[in-house]
């Protein structure tokens, strides 16, 4: 039977399913990438999606801040646009410098260092406009509460100022999609803020996850709605969605009005990413894509998530990811404590952490399935969440029976979202 070549750190590794009865393989639609930045740039910025112009927007008097993601978002390449926004801005905008100010949405993440502040905005960026990291539990303003009780306090640099946001939109767990809305909540947003709306991740009555949340999910998901509200407070006066394509490489540029621009870019990811499947397979096999999309576990639980939307309730899923950062966020592996004593949803909901959640999620999913890994993680690592590790493929494919088997191959993991659909892709939104 042919091989296929799945991504595994900076390496490939050979895959066979000898007497499988089925083989599919599963990819993101090929969308070409942006050739010429600048020139993608003027043209999202002068015919944007329900707004004017941007530079009808913003004078030269005007106070901007400029609200960019964090280093664990650089695979968007926002650097690049955050340059081209600041030339823009100072060139045809006739605005100084000093009236610009760029704000790392970091959330509950860590400050940057120097040298990624750098990178994030670009050299040139951080040479001429003020940077400042977003701190969560610093002085913050209080704008409201949401209709879902949300005590709504950002940073000061987003109120009484310009908001222009730049983000990355991508298939997200809780929030349906990531970007858009989320460069304010979680974002700019202070630490209590952040844990109220991301505990509704969790179903209100049962101990698992809401079923109201999920990749692609935003009709009447309590997470995005309550996001969405958090935006509009802040109301943005201009919104930029990046768009990658299965390569990593950006390939669309979503600019306009905050909230319609990042739907628009929300369709295209559907797109793109969104592939139908007639049946689910009774042995699905992943690749994150390889390095850096499997550099930890807190990362690579996406792959393993899309994978369960592939394989039948007690299938066999096939997880290729190196993880040489281990479980990435300092307390992933710590939340296994809580599992071996069986209370981890009571746990998580007395302590919410982001990579709390992450591991509750990635916990979820292997419970349907037998599970299977290769990678550098310890067995004994991985056995307390019920995975079984391997160092080397071919004794882990020696493991599993694929005769008689319908299989589906997923290279590209992480950016591969399957759904069970005959008329093709959907994609519907709801505002609160």
């Amino acid at each position: 039977m042919e091989k296929i070549l799945l991504g595994y750190g900076p390496l490939q590794v050979e895959a066979a399913f000898d007497g499988a009865k089925s083989v599919t393989c599963l990819e993101p639609a090929a969308e070409p990438a942006i050739e010429n930045g600048k020139a993608a740039f003027y043209e999202a910025v002068r015919h944007p999606v329900d707004s004017d112009p941007l530079d009808r927007i913003v004078s030269s008097e005007d106070q901007v801040t400029i609200i960019i993601s964090d280093i664990t978002r650089f695979w968007s390449r926002q650097d690049l646009i955050c340059r081209e926004l600041v030339a823009f801005l100072h060139q045809e905008c006739n605005m100084p410098y000093e009236n610009m100010a760029v704000l790392v949405a970091l959330g509950t993440h860590r400050g940057q260092s120097e040298e990624e502040l750098r990178r994030i905005a670009s050299e040139e960026v951080y040479q001429k406009v003020k940077m400042v990291c977003h701190d969560c539990e610093g002085a913050l303003s209080y704008l409201g509460d949401t209709s879902f009780g949300t005590p709504v306090w950002v940073n000061p640099l987003a109120v009484g100022r310009k908001v222009i946001t730049i983000g990355a939109t991508v298939h997200h767990l809780m929030s349906g999609y990531g970007g858009g809305r989320k460069s304010i909540l979680p974002g700019i947003s202070g630490k209590r803020t952040i844990l109220h709306n991301h505990m509704m991740c969790l179903d209100p009555e049962r101990p698992r996850s809401s079923s109201r949340i999920g990749m692609g999910k935003l009709e009447d998901n309590p997470v995005h709605l309550d996001m969405t509200e958090a935006a509009a407070l802040v109301n943005p006066v201009f919104g930029i969605n990046i768009v990658v394509n299965r390569d990593g490489r950006q390939c669309r540029l979503v600019c306009g009005q905050w909230q319609k621009a990042w739907e628009e870019s929300c369709r295209l990811v559907q797109q793109i990413a969104g592939v139908p499947i007639r049946e689910k397979a009774d042995i699905v096999i992943a690749s994150c894509g390889g390095y850096p999309k499997d550099i930890n576990l807190y990362q690579g639980i996406k792959t393993l998530l899309n994978m369960g939307q592939a394989v039948k309730p007690g299938g066999t899923m096939i997880f290729i990811a190196q993880c040489p950062d281990g479980g990435g966020a300092p307390d992933f592996f710590d939340w296994s404590r809580s599992l071996k004593t069986d209370s981890l949803d009571a746990d998580l909901r007395a302590g919410f952490t982001i990579a709390g959640y992450i591991f509750y999620a990635g916990c979820e999913v292997i419970q349907n399935s037998r599970v299977l890994m290769l990678t550098e993680l310890s067995p004994e690592t991985l056995r307390d969440m019920g995975i079984e590790g391997y160092t080397d493929m071919e004794s882990l494919l020696a493991a599993v029976d694929f005769a008689g088997k319908d299989v589906i191959v997923m290279p590209h993991g992480g950016s591969t979202v399957p759904y069970v659909s005959l008329e093709g892709p959907s994609f519907s939104v709801s505002h609160s």
